[in-house]
């Protein structure tokens, strides 16, 4: 006869040791298993640039890269990423200087309250890695998964489409 054990209560799991390269910084974590990615940089990485909105994985505020490919940060467990590249909003420019996406959107005032906006130019920093965008409607689609609450999709799109530009 089989011995089926008890699920363990959250009190009895071990955390686990991972270590992440956030912003081309090697750290190392100790974190439980059911920790996301989104709450491992802001509260135990202090990178609050990264928004939590519905935790759900529809407004896309908590959008970052792994690698050079965009993922929602609130629906991926920390664990999942060890020995991960992880860029979030405060490592997209290079020390003062702003990255294009960040200096686009400056320009084209393609934000207003600014709450999505960390995770609007991750996205679109992996819409570009991704090389699919070639029209205003295709990055409108591809950008359909980050949502703006003011309304700034036309200036969101103009930034998009001038980085795009100077990189043809």
């Amino acid at each position: 006869m089989a011995t089926i054990s008890k699920p363990a209560a959250p009190g009895d799991v071990e955390p686990l040791d991972i270590s992440l390269t956030i912003n081309g910084e090697r750290q190392a974590f100790t974190v439980l298993p059911w920790v996301t990615l989104l709450d491992l940089l802001r509260d135990h990485a202090d990178f609050t640039g990264t928004k939590k909105g519905c935790d759900h994985g529809q407004c896309g505020a908590c959008t970052v890269l792994v690698g050079d490919r965009r993922i929602n940060s609130c629906l991926r467990l920390a664990v999942m990423h060890d020995g991960d590249n992880i860029t979030t909003i405060e490592g997209m420019g290079d020390g003062e200087a702003l990255h294009p996406l960040q200096q686009a959107f400056l320009d084209h005032d393609a934000f207003q309250c600014g709450y999505c906006t960390p995770g609007q130019i991750c996205s679109a920093q992996g819409l570009i890695n991704e090389g699919r965008a070639r029209s205003r409607e295709e990055i409108r689609e591809l950008m359909s998964g980050n949502l703006c609450r003011c309304g700034a999709y036309t200036n969101i799109a103009d930034a998009i489409e001038q980085v795009l530009g100077e990189r043809a």
